[in-house]
């Protein structure tokens, strides 16, 4: 008896870690992916955002946001196939003269993180 006991305590440690351990994974964040629209000529502005998620929306591509930041337009996707499928969309729809590149959303959580560290610093 002592020893099914023991067994059944073991199981329902393991169990409740195993539960544990889906709640905590399910609760993370999924990797966002971002593009970047920038100009390449001189003279060219950013595309108009309600002009990008026309393209966007009747080719059944979901996204999260559009966002200008510093000259550029920056498209928030749930997943890097949403992302891949933009570019392609968006590289027939713009005329020429943008850049259309994907960014590493690690990398920009670092470099935001940087630029409210140094603006910090010298506040």
């Amino acid at each position: 008896m002592k020893l099914f006991s023991c067994h059944l305590r073991t199981a329902l440690f393991f169990g409740v870690i195993a539960l544990a351990s889906i709640a905590l994974w399910s609760g993370m964040p999924a990797k966002e992916t971002t593009i970047e629209i920038r100009v390449a000529r001189q003279g060219n502005s950013l595309p108009d955002g309600f002009y990008v998620w026309h393209h966007l929306d009747a080719n059944g591509i979901r996204f999260k946001s559009i966002t200008p930041q510093n000259n550029n337009l920056l498209i928030t996707f749930a997943s890097s196939a949403q992302s891949e499928a933009a570019k392609e969309v968006l590289n027939r729809a713009l005329p020429g003269g943008y850049v259309i590149d994907q960014r590493d959303s690690n990398n920009q959580d670092a470099l935001t993180w940087l630029s409210i560290l140094r603006v910090s610093k010298h506040v």
